[in-house]
């Protein structure tokens, strides 16, 4: 699958390839030949454990080389007071009275236990491109779906965000 990807976050995606391949993977292999000059391997829980962040290391680095190979870039070409990529967005809920805020993220950055929502989402895509005062309704399944009211829109693009999540 193609991850959707702003050029900021291949940017934290090299550095963190970088990171590992320059500094973590030499830490981790100095630890794997320290354990294994301890003798026995058999019974030497630092050589496995060691061999076994190597491993995830090497993981790691291969799954963040495919995301990369993979991506297609995506920008954000809404106007100002539109909501898009890297904004944030307040939304008023009249089925629960409550008010809610998000930032519209690329999948890579989403985590909705942080108000990160996806691009790729269902409230994300609905949302796109609205405007303050648009209602919008949001699908939840083939026969539920919610409407939402958009209250403020700010640009968010310049906030620092490291979250791109582990996989």
């Amino acid at each position: 699958m193609k991850e959707k990807l702003t050029p900021k976050d291949i940017e934290k995606i090299q550095a963190e390839i970088d990171h590992r391949k320059l500094v973590l993977r030499p830490q981790i292999l100095d630890a794997v030949r320290e354990a294994r000059a301890q003798g026995d391997l058999s019974e030497n829980f630092e050589y496995s454990a060691a061999k076994r962040e190597n491993g995830t290391n090497n993981s790691r680095i291969r799954y963040l080389e495919r995301v990369l190979k993979n991506a297609v870039i995506v920008e954000d070409h809404t106007t100002s007071d539109e909501i898009g990529l890297n904004k944030t967005v307040t939304v008023y809920i009249p089925e629960d009275d409550e008010c809610e805020t998000y930032k519209i993220v690329t999948s890579i950055r989403g985590n909705s236990m942080k108000n990160l929502i996806s691009i790729e989402s269902p409230l994300g895509k609905a949302l796109l491109r609205h405007h303050v005062g648009d209602k919008v309704m949001i699908p939840v399944s083939s026969d539920y779906s919610y409407e939402v009211e958009i209250r403020e829109i700010k640009d968010t693009s310049d906030e620092e965000d490291d979250n791109i999540r582990a996989f």
